[in-house]
């Protein structure tokens, strides 16, 4: 159900196919293809919902630090989970163990592919509903192809396909708080999604620049959040957990193909995005890592199964650890209590 994993290789060629035909088309007959082919328009990309639901925006100042100040009676804990194509199976994997072990997040900050298994998952889905959600999902649930200026693919069945399984709840109603994060296009900088419509956030959250039109929302556009923060670490941080979960599932450059143009695509991708990660990681309490190295291509729908199971076994070699923190954390936050109570 990643956004990533919408497209297959084969697929991606057949369009290159395309492309080349159509380019002939534009040589031959500039006038005509701009009738038939005309950029898809701002306009078209905020079409109504079924169910009306407020544009997507960023209003932290409703939330901003309160997880801080909530209580102090435990740890608040947050679960970031990164960004990654197709890879965004093995979160699942990683939810079913914590769900196992009993630990539930306080908050959820998703990126690109964390943030459609995060939104579905904080609307109130299980693991194993997350799990059967993924085996049943079909390309043509998500994939909606139109050639325009901008990109390839216009988004809005990804947009739907979320909002359909999070039962069109606005990302301010979600039963685990849920921010989305997405790059505004015109300025580079991270916007945070938390308010509103949840499935055109992802939507803004997971659209690559170039493959995919931008996403329009209250007048600006926006691209994958990929490109500024792969694993948002520091925004949970901000947001005031005390003890951040951190999924990375980035491909590693050195296990990447690169003998074809796709896979030097893929390597473009994976070299900036691991240097982003890589300094945000460093402020995670516990960072869970598949290892994904030939399970799953960015845009590959195969292998669902073997993506969660890298997801699981990578969480059970980090649970005692993140027991031990938390167990440490609780010990601090009693100590101050009772410092305080003393004092």
């Amino acid at each position: 159900m990643l956004i990533y994993s919408l497209i297959s290789l084969h697929y991606l060629f057949g369009l290159i196919s395309l492309l080349n035909k159509l380019l002939a088309t534009l040589l031959c007959s500039l006038s005509l293809m701009a009738c038939t082919h005309s950029p898809v328009k701002d306009n078209q990309l905020t079409t109504a919902m079924p169910v009306k639901i407020s544009e997507a925006s960023s209003k932290l100042e409703k939330s901003f630090y309160q997880y801080k100040y909530a209580t102090n009676k435990k740890p608040v804990i947050a679960l970031v989970l990164g960004s990654g194509g197709a890879r965004g199976y093995a979160h699942i994997g990683v939810i079913e163990v914590l769900e196992q072990h009993g630990i539930k997040p306080d908050f959820i900050v998703g990126t690109s592919a964390g943030s459609i298994v995060g939104s579905i998952y904080a609307s109130g889905k299980s693991a194993e509903e997350l799990r059967q959600i993924a085996l049943n999902m079909k390309v043509g649930d998500v994939r909606d192809f139109k050639i325009g200026m901008k990109g390839f693919f216009d988004g809005q069945k990804v947009e739907d396909y979320v909002n359909k399984q999070v039962s069109q709840t606005p990302l301010d109603k979600m039963k685990i708080p849920m921010y989305v994060v997405a790059t505004e296009l015109k300025n580079g900088q991270r916007t945070i999604f938390n308010y509103g419509n949840t499935g055109q956030a992802v939507r803004a959250s997971v659209s690559i620049p170039s493959m995919f039109t931008p996403t329009t929302i209250q007048g600006k556009e926006y691209v994958d959040g990929g490109l500024v923060s792969p694993v948002p670490v520091n925004i949970a941080k901000e947001l005031g957990a005390d003890i951040v979960i951190a999924v990375d599932i980035l491909a590693q450059p050195e296990n990447t193909e690169t003998t074809n143009v796709w896979g030097l695509f893929n390597q473009n991708i994976n070299i900036m995005q691991n240097k982003l990660a890589a300094e945000e990681l460093k402020n995670a309490d516990i960072v869970i890592q598949p290892d994904l190295r030939e399970k799953a291509h960015i845009f590959d729908v195969k292998g669902r199964q073997d993506t969660m199971r890298a997801g699981i076994d990578a969480a059970n070699l980090r649970i005692h650890d993140l027991d031990v923190v938390i167990s440490s954390k609780k010990n601090s936050q009693e100590q101050s209590q009772q410092y305080r109570v003393l004092n």
